[in-house]
């Protein structure tokens, strides 16, 4: 056994995976920028009361996943559990509201979360993040929602439809949780010991709960949908009407509330068939006062997020093929001390010139740094030996067609540029 092994719940990316990730992150970025999403990028670390604020005390995020702890300074610092929160943080600190509203911007980066690891799941992952910051504009829920779309099916994804819910808002949405706390306070003795707890603290994750023996009482319970005010209800019809505009496939689940306390009027998630039991993919929805909560002026807002770690295993699992990363396409072989010391120039050289080189390192046959070339893919094997430094010469060996041919050591650089 090692001495040390990776923790719980984080994953090594082995460079085998890396086109995976190549792939989807530059998928991402380019559906980014078409839509006109700036990049951004946050620190990995933040004051707790940041996430404790927007995210909300109360929610299984902040009450039991969060990595906290007192810094040197004795100050309570988190690592990032999410990204919302700090792209608010950041746009408001830095004055961004003056820029040309809104504001689209996006992001990639790792998120820390104490939970129980499963596939595609880790403590620590990485997720893409996209915000509009600075309308309130029913489309603005709609382009970031067809850019999740669009993502997952460049990737591959099929079957796409999206779940759909409006969770209203300040002015709506105490109502409908008194509403609710009503119908539960009559159910207490039936719901599990999470629910009882949220009863008071965080009443609209009542119907987020998973235990079976919540799930009858969630199905019977009120909808919001029915104690939306009519600026909620006549947006989140002019998003359906969106939806239905561009084909986009969707249901309304009334339970559907999303794990964080700053969301207001739409919320959604992304699920796609044929991917086991956990068909939601991404998630995300409009979060108009989490400005507000974490000390700044009103600010509307909608986004989402969503892990790369579980795009990649699904991808692996349709057997979507992705591109190889390119490799260097030059191999340089030597036999001796002095044509090494040429190599070591050459590969140098090469690079210089902006063609990728592998050296072969250590003193080995001609056969053995020759079957290593083709292991690499290379395109071109260079070889160097006492005759052919003598000659002022190289003898290069096109690796697909076999054929060798002699090249002045002076002219090489060029004539490998002018073929790879």
């Amino acid at each position: 056994m090692p001495l040390f092994e990776r923790l719980t719940g984080m994953l090594d990316i082995l460079p085998e995976d890396q086109p995976y990730w190549y792939h989807v992150r530059a998928r991402a970025r380019r559906l980014a920028e078409l839509a006109g999403f700036e990049r951004i990028d946050v620190p990995i670390l933040e004051w707790t009361g940041l996430f404790a604020r927007g995210v909300g005390e109360g929610t299984d995020i902040v009450d039991k996943e969060m990595y906290s702890f007192e810094d040197r300074g004795n100050r309570l610092v988190t690592l990032r559990p999410e990204f919302t929160a700090g792209v608010l943080r950041a746009y408001i600190e830095n004055g961004m509201h003056v820029l040309s509203q809104p504001v689209k911007l996006y992001t990639i980066g790792p998120i820390f979360r104490y939970e129980r690891p499963q596939a595609g799941r880790y403590r620590q992952h990485t997720q893409l993040d996209v915000e509009i910051v600075g309308t309130q504009d029913p489309a603005a829920d709609l382009e970031v929602m067809v850019l999740a779309w669009d993502l997952y099916a460049s990737l591959g994804f099929r079957d796409l439809a999206f779940q759909l819910n409006s969770t209203g808002c300040p002015r709506c949405k105490p109502g409908y949780i008194a509403v609710l706390q009503e119908y539960y306070a009559e159910h207490q003795d039936e719901i599990c010991d999470d629910c009882r707890r949220r009863l008071e603290r965080s009443p609209l994750r009542l119907l987020d709960c998973k235990a079976d023996q919540c799930q009858p009482l969630i199905e019977a319970a009120p909808h919001i949908a029915d104690h939306l005010c009519d600026e909620c209800a006549a947006h989140f019809a002019e998003l359906r009407a969106s939806l239905d505009l561009l084909d986009r496939a969707y249901t309304i689940n009334h339970r559907l509330v999303r794990g964080l306390d700053y969301y207001t009027k739409t919320v959604y998630e992304v699920w796609a068939a044929g991917i086991g039991a956990q068909a939601a993919v991404c998630g995300g929805g409009r979060y108009d006062g989490l400005a507000e909560a974490i000390g700044g002026p009103p600010t509307p807002g909608v986004g989402f997020g969503s892990g790369i770690e579980r795009i990649v295993l699904v991808m692996k699992e349709l057997g979507v093929e992705v591109p190889s990363l390119p490799t260097p396409p030059v191999f340089v072989a030597h036999l001796g001390s002095r044509a090494k010391r040429e190599a070591v120039r050459l590969v140098n050289a090469l690079r210089a010139a902006d063609v990728g080189a592998w050296l072969a390192f250590e003193e080995r046959g001609l056969k053995s740094q020759l079957r290593e070339a083709g292991k690499r893919a290379a395109r071109y094997a260079v070889i160097l030996g006492e005759e052919e430094l003598a000659a002022g010469k190289a003898a290069v060996r096109d690796m697909a067609a076999g054929e060798q041919s002699d090249v002045a050591l002076a002219e090489l650089v060029d004539w490998l540029k002018a073929r790879v």
